[in-house]
């Protein structure tokens, strides 16, 4: 076989390889759907938890790398403390040894039968679900067809003269192994791809664990170059994420350095064959790391700390939530559109709530407050906008599909709440400037309509939100009331006038109040009602 044939025969395995397992991640990432991120919903500051959930998510998405910008993003948005980071990131790196357990068995044989039958699956399936299962199957199968092919390019690279003394230098060179591992994760951003390398070349017989796991230790300090990539641009604390995953791998490397001899003679008793050796050394190596490093977490965050003194400082006048790197994850990543809805739909809210504040109080900060918040709405939306643009062109699952697609009302009406509130901040201002006057009688019909508005807004979230069925018919049913007292206090309000009990001038204010917060009332229903399609 000539060089040509060899490079390519590599170079094309590993893409195979590279291509099955991102295939593979998002078939598997689909299927899971809203289960992922209720997993990552479930995380609290019990780092024990963290580890479990880091290691599960990892596994599921076929890369550590993946969860570890998934962690920067979420620590930038401020949705994760760097205690509970620490946690996830050790689970991290034992879910990416999954893989290298995976790929160490010997199964090239039935690759091309799982790929065909998940090719026919997905030419004849109609449902989401099972196309997401013939993805994990192609996947599988492509991954399993690139070890055979980078197995086969190996053969003569092994037997050939400047491998074998190249393979005795690094063998007596632990450093220069950890280096040479270090240096090709660094490239290729994954340490489960450097492991299939070592596992390939094992298979051939090219190499023993002396050489394999000072490489070993390298790829673990080189995944975290992903990491730190993600997070420029990012808050300090984002930063301080990235650079905490840096020291854990770098000190786990560290500790088992010295210790590199008697591990290998425990690793050659768990099986003869020495590809099973590398897949092993890669899980044990994680597990045990992640046991002695566990305990000193908050140690590890101290120096993290001192290294990078300062928090945060997270900018709230756009999005916190949204972050194009997690499109590498689009299912998180439709999560946090949601949460970023919420949480403009909760500063509508708090506008509708400042607003009449302002106007019943004639509290002139309030005005001011609601103008500023009014400009942050107006930013969120054409945020949440344009990220729905670009995470429209991404695989999602049929249920994520749905509330993506009603999601571009729901923000247009929340922006139109937002609007409602500042006419409201408008007649504050004008009935502070006019010095116009409304009667007890008045201001209990203003109190009335207005809680009943805000009931209607906290469902309308409830229902968009939790997708719960019981508030969106709650909703109507306090619409509905709104409407009529809005009519009702329109006859009140001519019934004053007539009587001469309250001004022309108080009279059309309270007209235009009500008008808006009935309209209010409307927006709120829409949200809930496009929260269940």
């Amino acid at each position: 076989m000539d060089k040509f044939s060899i490079f390519a025969g590599l170079f094309g395995g590993l893409g195979l390889f590279l291509y099955g397992m991102k295939i593979m991640g998002d078939g598997l990432e689909n299927a899971a759907g809203d289960k992922l991120k209720s997993i990552l919903e479930k995380l609290t500051s019990n780092k024990y938890i963290g580890v479990v959930v880091g290691a599960i998510v990892t596994a599921i998405i076929q890369s550590s790398s993946g969860t570890t910008v998934m962690i920067v993003s979420f620590v930038n948005a401020g949705l994760m403390t760097l205690s509970q980071a620490a946690g996830v990131i050790m689970g991290a790196n034992i879910g990416t040894t999954i893989t290298a357990q995976m790929v160490s068995l010997d199964l090239n044989k039935i690759a091309p039968l799982v790929i065909g039958i998940g090719a026919i699956i997905l030419l004849v399936g109609k449902n989401k679900k099972t196309r997401d299962l013939a993805s994990i199957a192609i996947g599988f199968g492509i991954l399993f067809m690139g070890m055979d092919l980078m197995g086969s390019s190996m053969d003569p690279v092994a037997e050939s003269e400047w491998f074998k003394e190249f393979i005795l230098v690094v063998s007596d060179n632990k450093i220069l192994g950890l280096l040479a591992g270090l240096g090709l994760t660094a490239i290729i951003q994954s340490s489960a791809a450097t492991t299939v390398i070592l596992i390939a070349l094992a298979s051939t017989g090219a190499i023993d664990m002396r050489l394999a796991f000072p490489v070993i230790l390298g790829c673990n300090i080189g995944t975290c170059v992903t990491a730190l990539l993600a997070s420029l641009g990012t808050n300090r604390t984002a930063k301080k994420a990235a650079l905490m995953h840096l020291l854990f791998n770098t000190f786990g490397a560290i500790i088992f350095f010295p210790f590199i001899d008697p591990f290998i003679n425990l690793i050659q008793s768990t099986s003869p064959e020495v590809a099973r050796q590398v897949a092993n050394a890669h899980t044990i190596f994680n597990v045990l790391v992640t046991l002695i490093m566990l305990p000193l977490s908050e140690y590890l965050v101290k120096v993290v700390n001192l290294l990078l003194p300062g928090d945060g400082g997270i900018e709230k006048k756009g999005a916190i939530y949204l972050d194009k790197r997690l499109f590498e994850t689009p299912v998180i990543a439709n999560g946090q559109v949601i949460k970023e809805t919420l949480r403009m739909a909760n500063k509508a809210k708090e506008n509708v709530v400042l607003a009449m504040k302002a106007f019943m109080e004639n509290d002139p900060e309030a005005v001011e407050k609601v103008y500023d918040n009014e400009n942050t709405i107006n930013i969120l939306e054409k945020e949440i906008t344009d990220y729905l643009v670009e995470l429209s062109q991404l695989e999602l699952p049929e249920d994520d599909i749905k509330l993506f697609s009603s999601t571009y009302h729901v923000i247009n009406d929340i922006e139109r709440i937002g609007d409602h509130a500042e006419n409201i901040a408008d007649l504050a201002a004008e009935k502070m400037k006019n010095n116009v006057h409304l009667g007890d009688e008045a201001k209990k019909e203003l109190k009335a309509i207005f809680e009943k508005t805000i009931e209607a807004i906290e469902l309308s979230v409830d229902s968009y939100g939790n997708r719960n069925f019981d508030s969106t018919k709650k909703l109507e049913e306090v619409e509905s009331e709104i409407d009529n007292l809005k009519n009702n206090f329109r006859q009140n309000n001519i019934r004053r006038l007539k009587e001469r009990v309250c001004s022309a001038d108080s009279s059309v204010v309270f007209l235009d109040l009500i008008s808006n917060l009935e309209r209010i009332g409307d927006h709120a229903n829409n949200i809930g009602n496009f929260g269940m399609k």
